[in-house]
């Protein structure tokens, strides 16, 4: 019955914000309920976290975000790479928005800077932001292709890519060495900021993204390229607005793009699976 005490502990302990309590009091009768929320932690595996969104140990919320990142924050300390600072972005899933700020925060806490995006961007741009700021890891707050009640928390390297083995173990280990919630740690905005310790980032690496994506292209586009017609959907994701500059810039004149799944909705209401 270790569930029912962690239902508890999180129902009655001010840590825990308001709505989260209340939301934990509206289940107080369905047993079920808290035990699969409460039966264990929401697992750090390989390249990060992934699970329903709401309170619990079993679900992804600000606690348990901020738990993978104090995690995370222990082991760039660990590795001496805390001046380097970490990169984060967000997609549009529910909670996204919140998730990458709570992450932000976390870090900044730490005395590890954290390069926050001012909105949405895709994953690759996460990546390429990672090694064009010389940053020590990347965060992106994603659940790919999980249906929209998932979010998710995957890390990267300073190379980039995804944290591979042994890295990753290691920084299990350290999210899994954190017993108690209260033992991570986060500061206000307005103080990470007035100390230098968050910094919202966006047109400069939008720019330089491009422009790096451009040195990939094999062939310019032909004259007759130009009057090849492409239809594209972001699938209510993240790729609206940089796919579109990519295909103006190389000279693409007829991109239309399927209205109803053009802006970001995280319901992804027109599709059954978010997933291209």
């Amino acid at each position: 019955m270790v569930y029912l005490k962690k239902y508890n502990e999180w129902l009655t302990n001010p840590y825990f914000d308001e709505n989260t309590r209340k939301e934990l009091e509206d289940i107080k009768d369905n047993e079920n309920e808290i035990k699969e929320r409460f039966f264990k932690d929401l697992e750090f595996g390989t390249g990060g976290l992934r699970g329903i969104l709401g309170a619990g140990t079993n679900r992804l919320n600000i606690y348990t975000v901020r738990k993978a990142t104090q995690g995370l924050a222990n082991y760039i300390i660990k590795q001496k790479g805390e001046e380097k600072g970490v990169v984060i972005a967000y997609d549009s899933r529910r909670m996204s928005p919140e998730f990458a700020m709570e992450t932000a925060l976390c870090l900044a806490a730490n005395k590890i800077k954290a390069y926050l995006f001012e909105s949405l961007r895709p994953t690759p741009e996460l990546s390429f932001a990672v090694r064009e700021l010389g940053c020590i890891a990347g965060v992106v707050i994603t659940a790919s292709h999980n249906p929209p009640e998932y979010n998710g928390y995957k890390v990267y390297w300073e190379d980039g890519a995804q944290i591979t083995s042994p890295r990753d173990t290691e920084i299990i280990g350290e999210v899994n060495a954190i017993k108690d919630f209260s033992e991570t740690k986060t500061m206000t905005r307005e103080d990470a900021i007035k100390e230098g310790l968050l910094k919202i980032i966006g047109k400069e690496i939008d720019d330089k993204y491009i422009e790096a994506l451009k040195k990939l292209v094999l062939n310019p586009i032909s004259e007759k390229g130009k009057e090849l017609k492409i239809v594209y959907s972001p699938l209510h994701g993240t790729g609206n607005i940089p796919v579109r500059r990519i295909l103006e810039e190389l000279g693409f004149k007829n991109v239309y793009v399927v209205p109803e799944q053009e802006l970001p909705d995280s319901n992804f209401s027109t599709v059954k699976y978010p997933n291209p």
